[in-house]
């Protein structure tokens, strides 16, 4: 059997839905400032996937899901109790979620500065592994 990829879960502080992600955008188009979910901010332009934010998903040694705040109470229900928008760790599929990126760590954050801080995490991640 093929082992699993370490999966990140990205969980944005919006509801998925077309009507939503007209609503979303233009709320971050008129008053960014007010926008619940920094991690839609600063992934997202005003429609779609950022490509450097795309291309550096694609280059990371795990899996990447991601998920809108109703999708996660669907799938996840045991993750509500945390403030979103958040990032999740799991070595394995069978392995339970961890806290990898807080709603506090996303907030004000500039792209380049989340990109070197997922690096940073994986790679703390991978060395404690490593020492185990």
């Amino acid at each position: 059997m093929e082992a699993s990829l370490p999966e990140l879960l990205f969980v944005y502080n919006a509801n998925a839905g077309a009507l939503n992600g007209l609503l979303d955008t233009l709320h971050k188009t008129l008053s960014p400032s007010t926008y619940a979910c920094s991690l839609c901010a600063v992934t997202y332009g005003a429609a779609r996937m950022r490509p450097e934010w795309r291309e550096f998903l694609q280059s990371l040694p795990v899996s990447a899901t991601f998920l809108h705040r109703n999708e996660l109470a669907q799938q996840h229900p045991s993750l509500l109790a945390h403030a979103l928008p958040a990032v999740f760790y799991r070595a394995t599929s069978a392995a339970p979620w961890q806290s990898f990126l807080t709603a506090a760590e996303l907030q004000r954050i500039s792209l380049a500065a989340l990109m070197q801080l997922v690096q940073k995490r994986l790679a703390t991640i991978r060395a404690e592994a490593i020492q185990q």
